[in-house]
Protein backbone atom coordinates (compact mmCIF):
# COMPACT_ATOMS: atom_id res chain seq x y z
CA UNK A 1 0.00 0.00 0.00
CA UNK A 2 1.33 3.42 -0.95
CA UNK A 3 -0.07 6.85 -0.19
CA UNK A 4 -0.84 7.50 -3.85
CA UNK A 5 -3.34 4.64 -4.08
CA UNK A 6 -7.10 4.69 -3.96
CA UNK A 7 -7.27 2.06 -1.22
CA UNK A 8 -5.14 4.26 1.02
CA UNK A 9 -6.87 7.55 0.20
CA UNK A 10 -10.47 6.37 0.42
CA UNK A 11 -10.42 3.37 2.77
CA UNK A 12 -7.40 2.96 5.02
CA UNK A 13 -6.71 6.61 5.90
CA UNK A 14 -10.34 7.63 6.61
CA UNK A 15 -10.83 4.53 8.78
CA UNK A 16 -7.64 5.19 10.79
CA UNK A 17 -8.51 8.87 11.26
CA UNK A 18 -12.00 8.01 12.46
CA UNK A 19 -10.79 5.46 15.00
CA UNK A 20 -7.85 7.61 16.12
CA UNK A 21 -9.84 10.76 16.85
CA UNK A 22 -12.64 8.82 18.58
CA UNK A 23 -10.17 6.93 20.77
CA UNK A 24 -9.33 8.32 24.22
CA UNK A 25 -5.87 9.81 24.65
CA UNK A 26 -4.38 6.84 26.50
CA UNK A 27 -5.05 4.42 23.62
CA UNK A 28 -4.21 6.67 20.65
CA UNK A 29 -0.69 5.22 20.39
CA UNK A 30 -2.17 1.72 20.41
CA UNK A 31 -4.40 2.73 17.49
CA UNK A 32 -1.36 4.07 15.63
CA UNK A 33 0.68 0.93 16.28
CA UNK A 34 -2.07 -1.45 15.14
CA UNK A 35 -2.93 0.63 12.08
CA UNK A 36 0.78 0.85 11.16
CA UNK A 37 1.12 -2.93 11.37
CA UNK A 38 -1.98 -3.35 9.19
CA UNK A 39 -0.49 -0.84 6.73
CA UNK A 40 2.73 -2.87 6.59
CA UNK A 41 1.01 -6.26 6.46
CA UNK A 42 -1.16 -5.14 3.54
CA UNK A 43 1.87 -5.38 1.26
CA UNK A 44 4.24 -7.54 3.31
CA UNK A 45 2.22 -9.99 5.41
CA UNK A 46 4.98 -12.60 5.20
CA UNK A 47 7.46 -10.15 6.76
CA UNK A 48 5.18 -9.09 9.61
CA UNK A 49 6.91 -11.54 12.02
CA UNK A 50 10.27 -10.07 10.98
CA UNK A 51 9.31 -6.50 11.80
CA UNK A 52 7.68 -7.60 15.08
CA UNK A 53 10.90 -9.40 16.06
CA UNK A 54 12.89 -6.30 15.06
CA UNK A 55 10.71 -4.13 17.30
CA UNK A 56 11.04 -6.62 20.17
CA UNK A 57 14.84 -6.89 19.94
CA UNK A 58 15.25 -3.11 19.64
CA UNK A 59 13.00 -2.55 22.64
CA UNK A 60 14.80 -5.20 24.68
CA UNK A 61 18.23 -3.91 23.69
CA UNK A 62 17.35 -0.40 24.87
CA UNK A 63 16.16 -1.67 28.24
CA UNK A 64 19.18 -3.95 28.63
CA UNK A 65 21.68 -1.19 27.79
CA UNK A 66 19.98 1.11 30.32
CA UNK A 67 19.88 -1.59 33.00
CA UNK A 68 23.35 -3.10 32.55
CA UNK A 69 25.57 -0.12 31.79
CA UNK A 70 28.80 -2.05 32.36
CA UNK A 71 27.88 -4.41 29.53
CA UNK A 72 26.26 -1.74 27.37
CA UNK A 73 28.83 -1.94 24.58
CA UNK A 74 28.40 -5.71 24.25
CA UNK A 75 24.62 -5.36 24.10
CA UNK A 76 24.90 -2.55 21.56
CA UNK A 77 27.20 -4.64 19.37
CA UNK A 78 24.81 -7.60 19.54
CA UNK A 79 21.86 -5.37 18.57
CA UNK A 80 23.87 -3.86 15.70
CA UNK A 81 24.78 -7.34 14.47
CA UNK A 82 21.11 -8.38 14.53
CA UNK A 83 19.92 -5.24 12.73
CA UNK A 84 22.71 -5.04 10.17
CA UNK A 85 22.72 -8.82 9.75
CA UNK A 86 19.05 -8.78 8.81
CA UNK A 87 19.60 -5.82 6.48
CA UNK A 88 22.63 -7.50 4.91
CA UNK A 89 20.87 -10.84 4.47
CA UNK A 90 17.86 -9.41 2.67
CA UNK A 91 19.48 -6.52 0.82
CA UNK A 92 23.12 -7.39 0.14
CA UNK A 93 23.32 -11.18 0.04
CA UNK A 94 23.02 -11.31 -3.75
CA UNK A 95 25.63 -8.59 -4.23
CA UNK A 96 28.05 -10.56 -2.05
CA UNK A 97 27.27 -13.83 -3.84
CA UNK A 98 27.82 -12.18 -7.22
CA UNK A 99 31.14 -10.77 -6.04
CA UNK A 100 32.28 -14.13 -4.66
CA UNK A 101 31.12 -15.87 -7.81
CA UNK A 102 33.10 -13.43 -9.93
CA UNK A 103 36.26 -13.87 -7.86
CA UNK A 104 36.13 -17.68 -7.76
CA UNK A 105 34.39 -18.12 -11.13
CA UNK A 106 31.47 -19.97 -9.60
CA UNK A 107 27.74 -19.96 -10.30
CA UNK A 108 26.38 -19.38 -6.82
CA UNK A 109 22.62 -19.60 -6.19
CA UNK A 110 21.08 -16.17 -5.55
CA UNK A 111 18.80 -15.14 -2.69
CA UNK A 112 15.25 -15.22 -4.02
CA UNK A 113 13.30 -13.44 -1.29
CA UNK A 114 12.09 -9.90 -1.90
CA UNK A 115 13.47 -7.02 0.16
CA UNK A 116 11.18 -6.18 3.10
CA UNK A 117 9.55 -2.77 2.78
CA UNK A 118 11.34 0.08 4.50
CA UNK A 119 14.00 -2.14 6.05
CA UNK A 120 16.76 0.43 5.47
CA UNK A 121 14.72 3.14 7.17
CA UNK A 122 13.51 1.31 10.26
CA UNK A 123 16.90 -0.40 10.73
CA UNK A 124 18.60 2.98 10.91
CA UNK A 125 15.99 4.30 13.35
CA UNK A 126 16.48 1.37 15.71
CA UNK A 127 20.27 1.59 15.46
CA UNK A 128 20.27 5.30 16.25
CA UNK A 129 18.01 4.63 19.25
CA UNK A 130 20.32 1.93 20.62
CA UNK A 131 23.40 4.12 20.12
CA UNK A 132 21.74 7.10 21.80
CA UNK A 133 20.72 4.97 24.79
CA UNK A 134 24.31 3.71 25.03
CA UNK A 135 25.60 7.30 24.85
CA UNK A 136 23.12 8.17 27.59
CA UNK A 137 21.59 10.98 25.52
CA UNK A 138 18.10 9.43 25.75
CA UNK A 139 16.31 7.34 28.33
CA UNK A 140 15.28 3.80 27.32
CA UNK A 141 11.62 3.59 26.32
CA UNK A 142 9.81 1.41 28.84
CA UNK A 143 6.46 1.36 27.02
CA UNK A 144 6.54 -1.24 24.22
CA UNK A 145 3.54 0.39 22.50
CA UNK A 146 5.29 3.75 22.28
CA UNK A 147 8.50 2.12 21.05
CA UNK A 148 6.55 0.21 18.41
CA UNK A 149 5.01 3.46 17.15
CA UNK A 150 8.49 4.99 16.92
CA UNK A 151 9.66 2.14 14.70
CA UNK A 152 6.62 1.53 12.46
CA UNK A 153 4.64 4.81 12.44
CA UNK A 154 3.07 4.34 9.01
CA UNK A 155 3.47 7.90 7.63
CA UNK A 156 7.27 7.48 7.61
CA UNK A 157 7.66 3.70 7.77
CA UNK A 158 8.60 2.81 4.21
CA UNK A 159 10.44 5.91 2.99
CA UNK A 160 11.27 8.15 5.91
CA UNK A 161 12.15 10.73 6.89
CA UNK A 162 14.53 8.94 9.25
CA UNK A 163 13.44 10.12 12.70
CA UNK A 164 15.66 10.17 15.79
CA UNK A 165 14.11 8.82 18.96
CA UNK A 166 14.90 12.02 20.84
CA UNK A 167 12.82 13.96 18.30
CA UNK A 168 9.77 11.73 18.66
CA UNK A 169 9.94 10.70 22.34
CA UNK A 170 8.24 13.82 23.79
CA UNK A 171 5.54 13.61 21.12
CA UNK A 172 4.87 9.95 21.87
CA UNK A 173 4.22 10.93 25.45
CA UNK A 174 2.13 14.05 24.86
CA UNK A 175 0.89 15.90 21.77
CA UNK A 176 -2.08 17.96 20.68
CA UNK A 177 -4.17 17.32 17.60
CA UNK A 178 -5.85 20.58 16.62
CA UNK A 179 -8.14 21.54 13.78
CA UNK A 180 -5.61 24.06 12.49
CA UNK A 181 -2.85 21.47 12.68
CA UNK A 182 -4.95 18.89 10.86
CA UNK A 183 -5.74 21.43 8.13
CA UNK A 184 -2.05 22.33 7.73
CA UNK A 185 -1.24 18.62 7.55
CA UNK A 186 -3.92 18.06 4.91
CA UNK A 187 -2.51 20.92 2.81
CA UNK A 188 0.98 19.44 3.05
CA UNK A 189 -0.27 15.93 2.28
CA UNK A 190 -2.22 17.00 -0.79
CA UNK A 191 0.71 19.07 -2.03
CA UNK A 192 2.89 15.96 -1.85
CA UNK A 193 0.20 13.88 -3.51
CA UNK A 194 0.05 16.37 -6.38
CA UNK A 195 3.84 16.23 -6.78
CA UNK A 196 3.71 12.45 -6.95
CA UNK A 197 0.68 11.90 -9.17
CA UNK A 198 0.72 14.94 -11.46
CA UNK A 199 4.48 15.39 -11.90
CA UNK A 200 6.53 12.34 -10.85
CA UNK A 201 4.31 9.74 -12.51
CA UNK A 202 4.15 11.45 -15.97
CA UNK A 203 7.89 12.13 -15.83
CA UNK A 204 8.44 8.47 -15.01
CA UNK A 205 6.40 7.51 -18.06
CA UNK A 206 8.94 9.34 -20.25
CA UNK A 207 11.77 7.33 -18.70
CA UNK A 208 9.80 4.13 -19.19
CA UNK A 209 9.23 4.99 -22.85
CA UNK A 210 12.96 5.54 -23.32
CA UNK A 211 13.73 2.19 -21.72
CA UNK A 212 11.30 0.45 -24.08
CA UNK A 213 12.38 2.34 -27.20
CA UNK A 214 13.81 0.29 -30.03
CA UNK A 215 15.36 3.37 -31.65
CA UNK A 216 17.02 5.48 -28.93
CA UNK A 217 18.74 8.74 -29.85
CA UNK A 218 21.04 11.24 -28.17
CA UNK A 219 18.10 13.61 -27.71
CA UNK A 220 15.94 10.90 -26.16
CA UNK A 221 18.82 9.95 -23.83
CA UNK A 222 19.08 13.50 -22.50
CA UNK A 223 15.30 13.81 -22.29
CA UNK A 224 15.09 10.63 -20.21
CA UNK A 225 17.97 11.74 -17.97
CA UNK A 226 16.36 15.11 -17.30
CA UNK A 227 12.95 13.51 -16.74
CA UNK A 228 14.39 11.04 -14.23
CA UNK A 229 16.26 13.80 -12.37
CA UNK A 230 12.96 15.61 -11.92
CA UNK A 231 10.97 12.42 -11.30
CA UNK A 232 13.12 11.22 -8.42
CA UNK A 233 12.89 14.64 -6.76
CA UNK A 234 9.11 14.93 -7.02
CA UNK A 235 8.65 11.27 -6.18
CA UNK A 236 10.73 11.34 -3.01
CA UNK A 237 10.04 14.92 -1.86
CA UNK A 238 6.36 14.36 -2.59
CA UNK A 239 6.37 11.27 -0.39
CA UNK A 240 8.20 13.23 2.33
CA UNK A 241 5.59 16.00 2.09
CA UNK A 242 2.84 13.42 2.50
CA UNK A 243 4.64 11.87 5.48
CA UNK A 244 5.13 15.23 7.21
CA UNK A 245 1.52 16.17 6.45
CA UNK A 246 0.10 12.94 7.84
CA UNK A 247 2.26 13.28 10.93
CA UNK A 248 0.90 16.80 11.44
CA UNK A 249 -2.67 15.53 11.21
CA UNK A 250 -1.94 13.07 14.04
CA UNK A 251 -0.24 15.80 16.08
CA UNK A 252 3.41 14.92 15.28
CA UNK A 253 6.13 17.20 13.97
CA UNK A 254 8.31 15.12 11.63
CA UNK A 255 11.62 16.55 10.38
CA UNK A 256 11.95 18.11 6.94
CA UNK A 257 13.80 16.05 4.36
CA UNK A 258 14.20 18.46 1.40
CA UNK A 259 14.97 22.17 0.98
CA UNK A 260 14.99 22.90 -2.77
CA UNK A 261 18.16 20.85 -3.40
CA UNK A 262 18.34 21.68 -7.11
CA UNK A 263 19.01 25.32 -6.23
CA UNK A 264 22.38 24.38 -4.72
CA UNK A 265 25.59 25.94 -6.02
CA UNK A 266 27.82 23.09 -4.81
CA UNK A 267 27.47 19.35 -4.28
CA UNK A 268 28.25 19.95 -0.61
CA UNK A 269 25.23 22.26 -0.35
CA UNK A 270 23.10 19.80 -2.33
CA UNK A 271 23.63 17.09 0.27
CA UNK A 272 22.59 19.50 3.01
CA UNK A 273 19.28 19.95 1.18
CA UNK A 274 18.58 16.46 -0.24
CA UNK A 275 17.45 13.60 2.02
CA UNK A 276 18.52 15.68 4.98
CA UNK A 277 17.76 13.05 7.62
CA UNK A 278 19.90 10.40 5.91
CA UNK A 279 22.87 12.75 5.58
CA UNK A 280 22.55 13.73 9.24
CA UNK A 281 22.39 10.05 10.25
CA UNK A 282 25.61 9.15 8.45
CA UNK A 283 27.29 12.28 9.83
CA UNK A 284 26.38 11.58 13.46
CA UNK A 285 26.68 7.78 13.54
CA UNK A 286 29.46 7.05 11.03
CA UNK A 287 31.47 10.10 9.96
CA UNK A 288 31.98 11.80 13.34
CA UNK A 289 32.68 8.54 15.26
CA UNK A 290 35.39 7.78 12.68
CA UNK A 291 36.97 11.13 13.47
CA UNK A 292 35.22 13.34 10.94
CA UNK A 293 37.57 16.06 9.70
CA UNK A 294 39.50 16.26 12.99
CA UNK A 295 42.09 13.75 11.77
CA UNK A 296 44.96 13.66 9.31
CA UNK A 297 44.15 14.42 5.69
CA UNK A 298 44.63 10.78 4.68
CA UNK A 299 42.22 9.53 7.36
CA UNK A 300 39.76 12.31 6.52
CA UNK A 301 39.75 11.25 2.86
CA UNK A 302 39.22 7.67 4.02
CA UNK A 303 36.27 8.80 6.17
CA UNK A 304 34.66 10.58 3.21
CA UNK A 305 35.12 7.56 0.95
CA UNK A 306 33.72 5.13 3.53
CA UNK A 307 30.66 7.29 4.25
CA UNK A 308 29.83 7.74 0.59
CA UNK A 309 30.37 4.10 -0.29
CA UNK A 310 27.91 3.28 2.49
CA UNK A 311 25.54 6.01 1.29
CA UNK A 312 25.57 4.56 -2.20
CA UNK A 313 25.01 1.01 -1.00
CA UNK A 314 22.25 2.18 1.36
CA UNK A 315 20.32 3.29 -1.72
CA UNK A 316 20.63 -0.03 -3.47
CA UNK A 317 22.48 -3.33 -3.55
CA UNK A 318 24.19 -2.89 -6.90
CA UNK A 319 27.58 -1.84 -8.20
CA UNK A 320 26.00 1.15 -9.94
CA UNK A 321 24.88 2.46 -6.51
CA UNK A 322 28.41 2.02 -5.17
CA UNK A 323 29.76 4.00 -8.15
CA UNK A 324 27.05 6.60 -7.57
CA UNK A 325 28.26 7.08 -4.00
CA UNK A 326 31.91 7.22 -5.04
CA UNK A 327 31.05 9.79 -7.72
CA UNK A 328 29.69 12.11 -5.04
CA UNK A 329 32.65 11.37 -2.76
CA UNK A 330 35.07 12.52 -5.47
CA UNK A 331 33.05 15.67 -6.14
CA UNK A 332 32.90 16.51 -2.44
CA UNK A 333 36.64 15.96 -2.06
CA UNK A 334 37.28 18.10 -5.12
CA UNK A 335 35.20 20.93 -3.70
CA UNK A 336 36.86 20.79 -0.29
CA UNK A 337 40.43 20.38 -1.55
CA UNK A 338 40.62 22.28 -4.82
CA UNK A 339 37.83 24.22 -6.47
CA UNK A 340 35.33 25.05 -3.72
CA UNK A 341 36.42 28.70 -3.50
CA UNK A 342 36.11 29.03 -7.29
CA UNK A 343 32.50 27.85 -7.11
CA UNK A 344 31.74 30.43 -4.41
CA UNK A 345 33.00 33.21 -6.68
CA UNK A 346 31.18 32.04 -9.81
CA UNK A 347 27.66 31.13 -8.72
CA UNK A 348 26.13 30.85 -12.20
CA UNK A 349 28.82 28.42 -13.34
CA UNK A 350 28.57 26.59 -10.00
CA UNK A 351 24.84 26.07 -10.38
CA UNK A 352 25.29 24.68 -13.88
CA UNK A 353 28.07 22.39 -12.65
CA UNK A 354 25.83 21.01 -9.89
CA UNK A 355 22.88 20.41 -12.22
CA UNK A 356 25.06 18.61 -14.77
CA UNK A 357 26.65 16.50 -12.04
CA UNK A 358 23.21 15.57 -10.70
CA UNK A 359 21.82 14.60 -14.09
CA UNK A 360 24.83 12.37 -14.76
CA UNK A 361 24.71 10.88 -11.27
CA UNK A 362 21.04 9.97 -11.57
CA UNK A 363 21.75 8.21 -14.86
CA UNK A 364 24.05 5.95 -12.82
CA UNK A 365 21.37 5.67 -10.13
CA UNK A 366 18.64 4.79 -12.62
CA UNK A 367 20.50 2.11 -14.53
CA UNK A 368 19.68 -1.39 -13.23
CA UNK A 369 23.28 -2.41 -13.92
CA UNK A 370 26.62 -0.68 -14.39
CA UNK A 371 26.62 -1.76 -18.03
CA UNK A 372 23.22 -0.19 -18.68
CA UNK A 373 24.17 3.02 -16.87
CA UNK A 374 27.40 3.32 -18.89
CA UNK A 375 25.48 2.64 -22.09
CA UNK A 376 23.04 5.46 -21.28
CA UNK A 377 25.91 7.84 -20.47
CA UNK A 378 27.67 6.97 -23.73
CA UNK A 379 24.48 7.64 -25.64
CA UNK A 380 24.23 11.11 -24.10
CA UNK A 381 27.73 12.04 -25.30
CA UNK A 382 27.59 10.69 -28.87
CA UNK A 383 29.59 7.59 -27.97
CA UNK A 384 26.94 5.03 -28.78
CA UNK A 385 26.72 5.57 -32.56
CA UNK A 386 23.16 6.84 -32.16
CA UNK A 387 21.47 9.49 -34.31
CA UNK A 388 20.97 12.91 -32.77
CA UNK A 389 17.19 12.59 -32.99
CA UNK A 390 14.38 10.84 -34.82
CA UNK A 391 10.62 11.21 -35.08
CA UNK A 392 10.01 9.29 -31.84
CA UNK A 393 12.32 11.46 -29.74
CA UNK A 394 10.91 14.67 -31.24
CA UNK A 395 7.40 13.40 -30.48
CA UNK A 396 8.25 12.84 -26.82
CA UNK A 397 10.07 16.18 -26.61
CA UNK A 398 7.06 18.09 -27.92
CA UNK A 399 4.66 16.11 -25.78
CA UNK A 400 6.64 16.58 -22.57
CA UNK A 401 7.89 20.16 -22.96
CA UNK A 402 5.19 21.72 -20.79
CA UNK A 403 5.59 18.98 -18.18
CA UNK A 404 9.37 19.51 -18.05
CA UNK A 405 8.96 23.28 -17.68
CA UNK A 406 6.45 22.78 -14.87
CA UNK A 407 8.81 20.33 -13.22
CA UNK A 408 11.76 22.72 -13.46
CA UNK A 409 9.73 25.59 -11.98
CA UNK A 410 8.29 23.29 -9.31
CA UNK A 411 11.78 22.34 -8.17
CA UNK A 412 12.53 26.01 -7.35
CA UNK A 413 11.22 28.21 -4.52
CA UNK A 414 9.16 30.18 -7.08
CA UNK A 415 5.76 28.48 -6.47
CA UNK A 416 5.98 28.94 -2.69
CA UNK A 417 7.07 32.57 -3.08
CA UNK A 418 4.18 33.32 -5.42
CA UNK A 419 1.77 31.63 -3.06
CA UNK A 420 3.02 33.60 -0.05
CA UNK A 421 2.48 36.86 -1.91
CA UNK A 422 -1.01 35.89 -3.01
CA UNK A 423 -1.98 34.09 0.20
CA UNK A 424 -4.16 36.91 1.59
CA UNK A 425 -6.17 36.85 -1.64
CA UNK A 426 -6.18 33.10 -2.22
CA UNK A 427 -6.58 31.79 1.32
CA UNK A 428 -10.38 31.83 1.12
CA UNK A 429 -10.37 29.68 -2.03
CA UNK A 430 -7.66 27.31 -0.83
CA UNK A 431 -10.06 24.63 0.51
CA UNK A 432 -11.83 24.51 -2.85
CA UNK A 433 -8.48 24.25 -4.62
CA UNK A 434 -7.40 21.39 -2.37
CA UNK A 435 -10.62 19.47 -3.07
CA UNK A 436 -10.10 19.99 -6.80
CA UNK A 437 -6.49 18.81 -6.47
CA UNK A 438 -7.65 15.65 -4.72
CA UNK A 439 -10.26 15.02 -7.41
CA UNK A 440 -7.74 15.53 -10.23
CA UNK A 441 -5.24 13.19 -8.54
CA UNK A 442 -8.02 10.64 -8.04
CA UNK A 443 -8.94 10.85 -11.71
CA UNK A 444 -5.32 10.24 -12.69
CA UNK A 445 -5.09 7.25 -10.35
CA UNK A 446 -8.35 5.78 -11.66
CA UNK A 447 -7.39 6.33 -15.28
CA UNK A 448 -3.74 5.24 -15.18
CA UNK A 449 -1.85 2.20 -13.97
CA UNK A 450 1.64 3.80 -13.99
CA UNK A 451 2.19 4.64 -10.32
CA UNK A 452 5.69 3.53 -9.30
CA UNK A 453 7.43 4.68 -6.15
CA UNK A 454 11.22 4.74 -6.52
CA UNK A 455 12.04 4.43 -2.80
CA UNK A 456 9.35 1.80 -2.08
CA UNK A 457 11.85 -1.01 -1.53
CA UNK A 458 14.41 0.90 0.55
Amino acid sequence: MVFSSLIFLYAFLPAVLLVYFLAPGRVKNTVLLLSSLVFYAWSELRYLPLILCTIATGYGAGLAIGRFRRHGKVILVLEAVLCLGSLGLFKYANLLLEALGGVFRLELPLWRLALPLGISFYTFQILSYAVDVYRDTVEPQKNPIDFGVYVVFFPQLIAGPIVRYQELAPQLKSRRSTLDGAYEGAVRFLTGLGKKVLLANPLGAICSAYGESTAPTVLFSWLSALAFTLQIYFDFSGYSDMAVGLGRIFGFQLPENFRHPYMSSSVTAFWRRWHITLGAWFRDYVYIPMGGNRVSKARWIRNILVVWCLTGLWHGAGWNFLLWGLFFALLLLGEKLWYGSFLERHRVFAHGYVLLALVLSFVMFQGPTVEQALSNLKAMFFLGELPLWNRESLYYLRGSLVLLLLGIMGATPLPSRVYRRLEPVLSWVQPVGLVLLLLVCTAYLVDGSFNPFLYFRF
